[in-house]
């Protein structure tokens, strides 16, 4: 299974942002375990932009444990014709559509409704995988 992790994951870890950190972190530790998991690249400069010091060490060791989904032009110019109401949600879509990821986990599932993903909590996502 391909899973790509929406920013709210990531910070939800480095920020250690209650109630929400155990499950996304249980959701790092699927893909530290072999999991195939991949960010979108804006995910990595988001982090940077809100982390302090950039969050140099918790990307660094991110991307020990995830790929970063390869994304182009064509990508961009179709997260803008996707369905979707929020641009940067569209844009998590069409990382995950050029990654094949087969899920997107988020904690913002209702705004992925109309994504051509599947979205997961954390939560649905990790009783999923575990089947």
């Amino acid at each position: 299974m391909r899973v790509l992790l929406d920013t709210d994951i990531l910070l939800d870890v480095v920020l250690a942002r209650e109630p929400f950190a155990a499950d996304s972190a249980d959701v790092l530790r699927w893909a530290e375990s072999g999991g195939a998991a991949a960010v979108a690249w804006h995910s990595l400069t988001n982090c940077a932009y809100l982390l302090k010091d950039g969050g140099r060490l918790f990307l660094e060791r991110l991307l020990r444990l995830v790929g970063v989904a390869p994304v182009a032009t064509a990508d961009a110019r179709r997260a803008l014709d996707l369905p979707l109401s929020d641009v940067e949600d569209a844009f998590q879509a069409a990382a995950a559509l050029a990654w094949q990821a087969d899920v997107i986990v988020t904690r913002n599932v209702t705004d992925y409704r109309r994504s051509p993903v599947r979205a997961l909590s954390p939560a649905a996502f990790l009783k999923y995988a575990a089947t």
